[in-house]
């Protein structure tokens, strides 16, 4: 089960309970990412999003305060969905191959989701002070979640795996952010070229 990033106060004023009321909050929160990328931080106002998310604007208030909050549950959801990739390529149930692909695809999937806003999120929108706690704790359970998938397919251990692991998260959210900036995603070619670098350093780091 993939972990849950606590909420900051400047994001959500409650959490949606009912099926209907998650699928409001999910199309707002499509609607601002979609917004963010189209028109960045500076043309994303909450009617414009309301608009979009076919919500009225007192719905959407009723969960989200303002812009900020917006932007917070929008990366806050980014976030749990890079672990609950995490989560799913360390599954020891699951053969090695599969693995690698469920993380490359993963990943991949993630980060096409509104490739556009992703570049505001890390470059012009701002954080809210209050959220340093929970973008700890994302970085910390992050760390161990490419540690679970390298100690998995390495059996290596201690400084080795934490080294090993900090490559490997480094050099896949570097290609699949910049293919995001590029509009690669989507290539079968990058696909492919992730699939072996994974592939190579995990065989690479692999006890003889």
């Amino acid at each position: 089960m993939a972990t849950r990033i606590p909420q900051a106060a400047s994001t959500m004023r409650k959490a949606p309970r009912q099926a209907r009321s998650r699928a409001t909050t999910d199309a707002i929160l499509d609607a601002a990412a979609h917004i963010l990328g189209e028109r960045g931080w500076a043309g994303l106002t909450t009617n414009a999003v309301a608009e979009a998310a076919g919500a009225s604007i007192g719905s959407l208030y009723q969960y989200f305060p303002n812009k900020l909050a917006l932007i917070e549950a929008v990366r806050r959801r980014h976030l749990e969905e890079v672990l609950a990739v995490l989560h799913a390529a360390a599954d020891p149930g699951t053969p090695r191959t599969r693995r690698i692909a469920a993380l490359v695809d993963g990943m991949i999937a993630v980060h096409s989701r509104h490739p556009r806003a992703h570049r505001v999120l890390l470059e012009e929108s701002p954080r809210a002070e209050d959220t340093r706690v929970a973008y700890d704790r994302f970085e910390a359970e992050c760390r161990k979640g490419y540690e679970a998938v390298f100690a998995i397919n390495t059996r290596a251990a201690g400084q080795d795996m934490r080294i090993g692991a900090q490559v490997l998260a480094g050099a896949l959210a570097g290609a699949v952010h910049e293919a995001a900036r590029q509009g690669t995603l989507a290539t079968p070619g990058l696909r492919r070229a992730l699939i072996g670098l994974v592939d190579a350093w995990l065989s690479r780091r692999r006890p003889v």
